[in-house]
């Protein structure tokens, strides 16, 4: 019996960075929890981005943002992760060598820092993502408040990323693609699996009654935190060896069919 159920948004429930979720959803979500089943998302997004996307039906989610670096339930937080300083400072000095094509985004628990002056970026993080957004002059000042660094090119950072900056980091903090335009650098303890495994542990679920979706490499964890673990059809070739079975993509509403199977 299903009692948990986590999805990842961007290339899994709708196109990347994309705010228009079907209505559907939220009706979906409403039956699963008038059945008892938990609906979690687990984003690289910040809080307050995935918290709106959900507006409607909020108050009957879990929210795994920052790729399981922040859990919240009701507007509060139930776990935070922050960064080791000396790694943010380090990976910002890294990452500034790719300015000004490309631009970096800071997650705290309480919104994301900018050091962009790029108009088109910021109206797209701040309006697209509709993220809690400051703009500052150097995101290392803040370096204790830190949960996530995110690295942005728009067309694809797959070969940036792949190539040097998740060897380069990988061996001191998590480091993974989030999608084809964003690198992701977190605590090497954070992962959407482990944040997953806090729940089932807090809710008293088991793998066996757990199922996930997801698409892209920050989704492994994901899927190995759930026995019905589903790949999307348009996901990546890890993933889908990850996952133990396999629906269709986004653009075919994929999640939402497999979900409406599910209550009914």
């Amino acid at each position: 019996m299903i009692k948990l159920v986590v999805t990842d948004v961007d290339g899994t429930l709708v196109k990347e960075s994309s705010n228009a979720l079907e209505p559907e959803l939220f009706e979906i979500i409403n039956h699963l929890s008038n059945q008892g089943i938990q609906f979690v998302v687990a984003s690289g997004r910040q809080y307050a981005s995935i918290r709106n996307l959900f507006e409607p039906v909020q108050d009957k989610m879990i929210f795994v943002a920052e790729n399981g670096a922040h859990i919240v339930k009701n507007e509060t937080d139930l776990f935070v992760q922050k960064m080791k300083t000396d790694y943010v400072v380090d990976i910002m000095k890294d990452l500034r060598t790719y300015y000004p094509y490309c631009h970096v985004v800071a997650s705290t628990s309480k919104g994301c820092l900018l050091e962009s002056k790029d108009e088109q970026f910021i109206d797209m993080i701040k309006n697209g993502y509709k993220n809690e957004t400051t703009l500052v002059n150097d995101i290392t000042v803040y370096a204790e408040q830190i949960l996530k660094l995110a690295i942005y090119q728009k067309g694809g950072i797959r070969a940036i990323g792949e190539s040097y900056l998740i060897p380069r980091w990988d061996p001191f903090v998590k480091t993974c693609m989030a999608g084809e335009d964003w690198v992701d650098f977190m605590d090497a303890s954070v992962d959407k699996g482990n944040a997953v495994r806090k729940i089932q542990e807090q809710l008293e679920v088991s793998y066996e009654d757990t199922m996930t979706f997801g698409d892209n490499d920050n989704d492994i964890g994901l899927m190995k935190a759930g026995y019905y673990s589903y790949a999307v059809e348009n996901a990546v070739e890890a993933v889908k060896q990850n996952a133990n079975f396999k629906c269709a993509s986004y653009n075919e509403k994929g999640v939402y069919q497999i979900l409406k199977t599910l209550y009914e």
